[in-house]
């Protein structure tokens, strides 16, 4: 039992470094490469993990190895676009003004059904509305709109706004106080301690969600009393 605990934690440690060195992706943005990547990690430290009776090296070194050859590969791939465009493709578009390319369609064997299904779910229905549709290395499509069809923007219209999207910094997450973040944005302590007491709260664990934006509106969040 606890060998087979061990194995895992370190197969568990080996894998999620690895993938923490190629970068953060999501499933539906992976490049061609690095799905074929994620499959081949998770057969090869799943073999290991059930037959105790191959050594663990094993196990671990075809991982090391593939995650090597991987960010070899990234590393070629921005070097050089050829080989870049030779490993991940490169973008096809699908509609250019409305019309349909049904070469690019049938070179990337995607079907009109496809096609179709995707624009219904970025809220297109008119074809005649989409400038342009890009068919991305992910596998992802992306869709540009006619200006006629898009929404009006205060500069398209010379109304004059004022600026007032700002990031929030996450000061206190779910009870607990973020110093790092603190200091990020210049505050201390006792100014922490102000804040919760203009909220009448008496302690950072009562606060599920705190943060503070750059023109210094602090949103605070208490915690609801568990049923």
């Amino acid at each position: 039992m606890i060998t087979a605990l061990l194995r895992t934690v370190i197969l568990y440690i080996v894998l999620i470094t690895g993938l923490r060195l190629t970068g953060k992706r999501q499933i539906g943005e992976l490049e061609p490469n690095e799905l074929v990547l994620t499959m081949l990690l998770s057969d090869l430290a799943a073999v290991p993990m059930q037959d105790f009776g191959i050594p663990l090296i094993n196990g671990v070194l075809p991982i090391i190895t593939i995650l090597c050859l991987s960010m070899l590969l990234s590393y070629v791939s921005l070097r050089s676009v050829r080989f870049r465009t030779l490993v991940c493709g490169e973008p096809a578009v699908l509609i250019r003004s409305g019309k349909i390319q049904q070469e690019a369609m049938r070179h990337n064997r995607l079907t009109l059904d496809e096609l179709l299904e995707e624009l219904r779910c970025q809220g297109v229905t008119d074809l005649e509305s989409v400038k342009y549709a890009i068919l991305e290395t992910s596998g992802q499509i992306s869709l540009l709109l006619r200006s006629d069809h898009q929404p009006l923007t205060a500069r398209q219209t010379g109304t004059e706004v004022t600026d007032d999207v700002f990031l929030p910094t996450i000061l206190i997450n779910d009870g607990r106080v973020l110093h790092g973040a603190l200091r990020t944005v210049g505050r201390d302590e006792r100014w922490l301690e102000k804040q919760l007491h203009a909220e009448g709260l008496s302690s950072p664990a009562q606060v599920f969600l705190l943060t503070l934006d750059e023109s210094g509106k602090c949103v605070c969040i208490k915690k609801e009393e568990r049923k």
